[in-house]
Protein backbone atom coordinates (compact mmCIF):
# COMPACT_ATOMS: atom_id res chain seq x y z
CA UNK A 1 0.00 0.00 0.00
CA UNK A 2 1.58 3.41 -0.99
CA UNK A 3 0.30 7.25 -1.93
CA UNK A 4 1.69 10.46 -1.99
CA UNK A 5 -0.48 13.25 -0.69
CA UNK A 6 -0.26 17.06 0.23
CA UNK A 7 -0.95 17.70 3.94
CA UNK A 8 -0.33 19.75 6.86
CA UNK A 9 1.60 18.62 10.02
CA UNK A 10 -1.19 18.79 12.91
CA UNK A 11 1.10 16.89 15.66
CA UNK A 12 4.36 14.94 16.14
CA UNK A 13 5.08 12.40 18.90
CA UNK A 14 8.12 10.84 19.92
CA UNK A 15 8.24 7.38 19.32
CA UNK A 16 11.50 5.53 20.90
CA UNK A 17 14.84 6.64 20.51
CA UNK A 18 15.27 8.71 16.83
CA UNK A 19 11.20 7.86 15.22
CA UNK A 20 8.07 9.84 15.91
CA UNK A 21 4.26 9.42 14.89
CA UNK A 22 3.46 12.09 12.93
CA UNK A 23 -0.32 12.85 11.71
CA UNK A 24 -1.22 15.12 8.74
CA UNK A 25 -4.19 16.65 7.54
CA UNK A 26 -4.12 15.38 4.25
CA UNK A 27 -6.31 16.59 0.75
CA UNK A 28 -7.49 13.08 -0.14
CA UNK A 29 -6.84 10.85 2.74
CA UNK A 30 -8.10 12.57 5.76
CA UNK A 31 -6.51 12.79 8.94
CA UNK A 32 -3.90 10.07 8.77
CA UNK A 33 -1.32 9.20 10.90
CA UNK A 34 2.64 7.15 9.86
CA UNK A 35 5.94 6.82 11.31
CA UNK A 36 8.44 8.82 10.70
CA UNK A 37 12.19 7.04 11.06
CA UNK A 38 14.79 10.05 12.19
CA UNK A 39 12.07 12.31 12.67
CA UNK A 40 13.16 13.23 15.86
CA UNK A 41 16.10 14.44 14.03
CA UNK A 42 17.44 17.99 14.51
CA UNK A 43 16.17 18.50 10.01
CA UNK A 44 13.14 16.50 10.51
CA UNK A 45 11.88 18.14 13.73
CA UNK A 46 11.97 21.50 11.70
CA UNK A 47 9.81 20.24 8.54
CA UNK A 48 7.46 18.13 11.27
CA UNK A 49 6.47 21.80 12.99
CA UNK A 50 2.63 21.69 13.50
CA UNK A 51 1.26 23.97 10.77
CA UNK A 52 3.82 23.45 8.26
CA UNK A 53 2.95 22.01 4.67
CA UNK A 54 4.59 18.90 3.75
CA UNK A 55 4.53 16.32 0.67
CA UNK A 56 3.85 12.78 1.90
CA UNK A 57 5.16 9.51 1.27
CA UNK A 58 2.86 6.86 3.08
CA UNK A 59 4.08 3.37 2.67
CA UNK A 60 2.24 -0.28 4.28
CA UNK A 61 1.84 -3.30 4.16
CA UNK A 62 -1.81 -3.64 4.44
CA UNK A 63 -3.96 -0.53 4.50
CA UNK A 64 -5.16 -1.01 8.36
CA UNK A 65 -1.42 -0.82 9.47
CA UNK A 66 0.41 2.35 11.13
CA UNK A 67 3.10 2.64 8.00
CA UNK A 68 5.87 4.37 7.67
CA UNK A 69 5.38 8.01 6.51
CA UNK A 70 8.50 10.55 4.22
CA UNK A 71 7.54 14.30 4.26
CA UNK A 72 9.24 16.78 2.29
CA UNK A 73 8.94 20.70 3.11
CA UNK A 74 6.89 22.64 0.74
CA UNK A 75 6.10 25.50 2.76
CA UNK A 76 7.04 26.79 6.79
CA UNK A 77 3.81 28.19 8.01
CA UNK A 78 5.20 27.41 11.53
CA UNK A 79 8.57 29.33 11.10
CA UNK A 80 6.89 32.53 10.44
CA UNK A 81 4.73 32.65 13.74
CA UNK A 82 7.21 31.07 15.91
CA UNK A 83 8.11 34.76 17.48
CA UNK A 84 4.44 35.91 18.09
CA UNK A 85 3.27 34.26 20.84
CA UNK A 86 -0.71 35.18 19.82
CA UNK A 87 -0.80 33.71 16.48
CA UNK A 88 1.48 30.62 17.17
CA UNK A 89 -1.55 29.67 19.94
CA UNK A 90 -3.67 30.37 17.10
CA UNK A 91 -1.66 27.68 14.71
CA UNK A 92 -1.30 25.56 17.43
CA UNK A 93 -5.02 25.56 18.52
CA UNK A 94 -5.86 25.24 14.66
CA UNK A 95 -3.79 21.89 14.48
CA UNK A 96 -5.15 20.35 18.09
CA UNK A 97 -8.52 21.23 17.37
CA UNK A 98 -8.65 19.83 13.75
CA UNK A 99 -6.47 16.53 14.80
CA UNK A 100 -9.35 15.75 17.91
CA UNK A 101 -12.28 16.72 15.64
CA UNK A 102 -12.01 14.94 12.63
CA UNK A 103 -12.13 10.84 12.00
CA UNK A 104 -9.13 9.20 10.62
CA UNK A 105 -8.80 8.10 7.22
CA UNK A 106 -12.07 10.15 6.24
CA UNK A 107 -11.08 12.61 3.54
CA UNK A 108 -12.31 16.25 4.14
CA UNK A 109 -11.01 17.86 1.31
CA UNK A 110 -13.37 21.30 2.00
CA UNK A 111 -11.40 21.24 6.02
CA UNK A 112 -8.13 20.73 4.49
CA UNK A 113 -8.78 24.07 2.26
CA UNK A 114 -10.25 25.98 4.91
CA UNK A 115 -7.09 25.43 7.49
CA UNK A 116 -4.59 25.81 4.38
CA UNK A 117 -6.60 29.43 4.22
CA UNK A 118 -6.07 30.51 7.80
CA UNK A 119 -2.48 29.11 7.96
CA UNK A 120 -1.67 31.70 4.61
CA UNK A 121 -3.63 34.63 6.66
CA UNK A 122 -1.93 34.01 9.97
CA UNK A 123 0.62 36.60 9.13
CA UNK A 124 -2.09 39.75 8.29
CA UNK A 125 -3.68 41.23 10.56
CA UNK A 126 -6.85 39.85 10.38
CA UNK A 127 -5.77 36.64 11.31
CA UNK A 128 -8.49 36.78 15.06
CA UNK A 129 -11.48 37.18 12.49
CA UNK A 130 -10.32 34.94 10.30
CA UNK A 131 -9.74 32.41 12.82
CA UNK A 132 -13.27 32.49 14.16
CA UNK A 133 -14.85 32.06 11.14
CA UNK A 134 -12.53 29.18 10.95
CA UNK A 135 -14.02 27.47 13.62
CA UNK A 136 -17.54 28.35 12.43
CA UNK A 137 -16.45 26.91 8.97
CA UNK A 138 -15.34 23.81 10.45
CA UNK A 139 -18.54 23.16 12.42
CA UNK A 140 -20.53 23.79 9.02
CA UNK A 141 -18.37 20.62 7.25
CA UNK A 142 -19.10 18.43 10.01
CA UNK A 143 -22.70 18.99 9.79
CA UNK A 144 -23.78 21.41 12.80
CA UNK A 145 -23.45 24.72 10.96
CA UNK A 146 -24.32 27.89 12.51
CA UNK A 147 -27.51 30.11 11.32
CA UNK A 148 -26.60 33.98 11.71
CA UNK A 149 -28.20 35.25 8.92
CA UNK A 150 -31.28 36.57 10.66
CA UNK A 151 -33.56 36.48 13.86
CA UNK A 152 -34.68 32.85 14.79
CA UNK A 153 -37.95 34.49 16.59
CA UNK A 154 -38.73 37.30 13.97
CA UNK A 155 -37.08 36.88 10.72
CA UNK A 156 -35.24 39.98 10.66
CA UNK A 157 -31.69 40.02 9.82
CA UNK A 158 -31.21 43.64 11.81
CA UNK A 159 -29.87 44.27 15.35
CA UNK A 160 -28.59 40.88 15.73
CA UNK A 161 -26.84 40.40 18.91
CA UNK A 162 -27.08 36.43 20.18
CA UNK A 163 -27.07 33.12 19.21
CA UNK A 164 -29.37 30.34 20.88
CA UNK A 165 -27.50 27.48 22.52
CA UNK A 166 -30.06 25.17 21.27
CA UNK A 167 -30.75 26.15 17.82
CA UNK A 168 -27.30 27.61 16.46
CA UNK A 169 -29.75 30.39 15.10
CA UNK A 170 -29.30 33.95 15.41
CA UNK A 171 -31.28 35.98 17.89
CA UNK A 172 -32.00 40.10 17.65
CA UNK A 173 -31.30 42.00 20.79
CA UNK A 174 -35.10 43.26 21.07
CA UNK A 175 -36.23 39.17 20.66
CA UNK A 176 -33.64 38.24 23.31
CA UNK A 177 -33.24 40.97 26.03
CA UNK A 178 -35.53 39.07 28.45
CA UNK A 179 -33.34 36.03 27.78
CA UNK A 180 -29.75 37.76 27.85
CA UNK A 181 -28.42 35.49 30.19
CA UNK A 182 -29.43 32.53 28.60
CA UNK A 183 -28.07 33.32 25.20
CA UNK A 184 -24.59 33.28 23.62
CA UNK A 185 -22.90 37.10 22.64
CA UNK A 186 -22.36 36.94 18.78
CA UNK A 187 -19.91 39.75 17.85
CA UNK A 188 -20.63 42.23 15.36
CA UNK A 189 -17.62 40.76 12.99
CA UNK A 190 -19.61 38.00 12.43
CA UNK A 191 -22.63 39.66 10.93
CA UNK A 192 -20.75 42.91 9.60
CA UNK A 193 -20.75 42.88 5.54
CA UNK A 194 -16.81 42.51 5.22
CA UNK A 195 -16.60 39.84 8.05
CA UNK A 196 -13.72 41.49 9.56
CA UNK A 197 -14.99 44.00 11.98
CA UNK A 198 -12.31 45.72 14.20
CA UNK A 199 -9.47 43.33 15.07
CA UNK A 200 -8.35 45.77 18.20
CA UNK A 201 -11.19 44.69 19.32
CA UNK A 202 -9.87 41.79 21.07
CA UNK A 203 -13.22 41.43 23.36
CA UNK A 204 -15.41 40.73 20.34
CA UNK A 205 -12.87 37.84 18.95
CA UNK A 206 -12.90 36.35 22.42
CA UNK A 207 -16.62 36.32 22.82
CA UNK A 208 -16.25 34.92 19.80
CA UNK A 209 -14.37 32.00 20.66
CA UNK A 210 -16.75 31.14 23.51
CA UNK A 211 -19.78 30.73 20.86
CA UNK A 212 -17.74 28.53 18.48
CA UNK A 213 -15.73 26.64 21.41
CA UNK A 214 -19.58 26.06 22.94
CA UNK A 215 -20.96 24.49 19.67
CA UNK A 216 -17.47 22.80 19.23
CA UNK A 217 -17.53 20.89 22.59
CA UNK A 218 -21.52 20.33 22.58
CA UNK A 219 -21.49 18.86 19.44
CA UNK A 220 -17.96 17.76 17.74
CA UNK A 221 -16.04 17.09 21.04
CA UNK A 222 -18.49 15.22 23.13
CA UNK A 223 -16.83 12.06 22.76
CA UNK A 224 -13.41 13.59 24.55
CA UNK A 225 -13.01 13.84 28.23
CA UNK A 226 -11.51 16.96 28.79
CA UNK A 227 -13.73 18.68 25.63
CA UNK A 228 -11.27 21.49 24.23
CA UNK A 229 -7.95 20.85 23.02
CA UNK A 230 -5.48 22.02 25.74
CA UNK A 231 -4.09 24.32 22.72
CA UNK A 232 -7.39 25.76 22.05
CA UNK A 233 -8.34 26.70 25.58
CA UNK A 234 -4.69 28.26 25.76
CA UNK A 235 -5.41 30.68 22.84
CA UNK A 236 -8.58 31.47 24.55
CA UNK A 237 -7.67 32.23 27.55
CA UNK A 238 -4.55 34.85 25.66
CA UNK A 239 -7.48 36.42 24.39
CA UNK A 240 -9.81 36.46 27.23
CA UNK A 241 -6.92 38.61 28.65
CA UNK A 242 -7.03 41.61 26.17
CA UNK A 243 -10.71 41.49 26.68
CA UNK A 244 -9.95 41.91 30.54
CA UNK A 245 -7.69 44.99 29.51
CA UNK A 246 -10.70 46.64 27.27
Amino acid sequence: MEWVDQGIVLSARRHGESSVIATLLTRAHGCHAGLVRGGAGKRARGILQPGNKVEARWRARLAEHLGTMMCELTHPYAAAVMDDADRLAALSSACALTEAALPEREAHEAVYDGLLVLLEAIESNDWPTVYVHWEIGLLGELGFGLDLSECAATGRNDQLAYVSPKSGRAVSLAAGEAYENKLLPLPAFLVSIDGKGDVSEMSEVADGLRLTGYFLERHVLSHHDKGLPAARRRLAARLNKYKQRE
